[in-house]
């Protein structure tokens, strides 16, 4: 479970850190909304075909960074998207690269948290367990506090296009803005 994990970034400007409280999963061929749908393999998409653990970057309408986590074995293209960070260290230096001190815009959305993290092209396809990118434990939560609901923005995917597949803390100020439609149908507990 990414939900609760540190995104830690020591660059050269400083040192940031979020805890993920927002996450979409992509599942690889068989999701019409996956990058990798139907076996893709390209320069763009090869990065999810690593081994768990890597990051998979890419750039959304050419000009906003959006982060996923790979999740699968190795050959097997599947990734979850970060989507919202609650900002932990170095809120300054975030603010200073977003434009805003206000700390809810931070880091809620996932090129907000890009840009805020200082994550980019560089990025791709680092090993997220060593380097300067990288994730750490921080906090647990139990199933009744992770909310789920569909993607946001893959109206253009069929049969995947409602998947529960969005995670995200239950009242967490953090997380991105979605339009009613995406309301939260349920907890993770009640799935189960």
């Amino acid at each position: 479970m990414l939900l609760g994990k540190l995104l830690v970034h020591e660059s050269p400007e400083g040192r940031t850190a979020g805890m993920i409280v927002e996450a979409e999963a992509y599942c690889g061929p068989f999701d019409d909304a996956a990058h990798s749908f139907g076996g893709r393999r390209t320069a763009r998409t090869e990065a999810m075909y690593a081994p768990p653990g890597h990051a998979y970057v890419f750039r959304l309408y050419g000009m906003h960074r959006c982060f996923n986590v790979v999740t699968a074995p190795e050959g097997q293209p599947q990734a979850v998207l970060i989507r919202a960070l609650e900002p932990v260290e170095g809120l300054e230096l975030m603010a200073e690269r977003r434009g805003t001190d206000e700390k809810r815009l931070l880091c809620s959305g996932p090129g907000r948290l890009c840009q805020a993290m200082g994550i980019g092209m560089e990025h791709y396809g680092q090993d997220l367990f060593s380097g300067c990118l990288r994730l750490e434990e921080y906090q647990s939560y139990p199933p009744e506090e992770i909310c789920v609901s569909p993607r946001v923005n893959v109206e253009y995917a069929t049969e995947y296009r409602d998947r529960l597949w969005r995670f995200f803390l239950k009242g967490n100020a953090f997380v991105s803005p979605v339009p009613r439609r995406y309301a939260a149908r349920c907890s993770l507990a009640e799935i189960k």
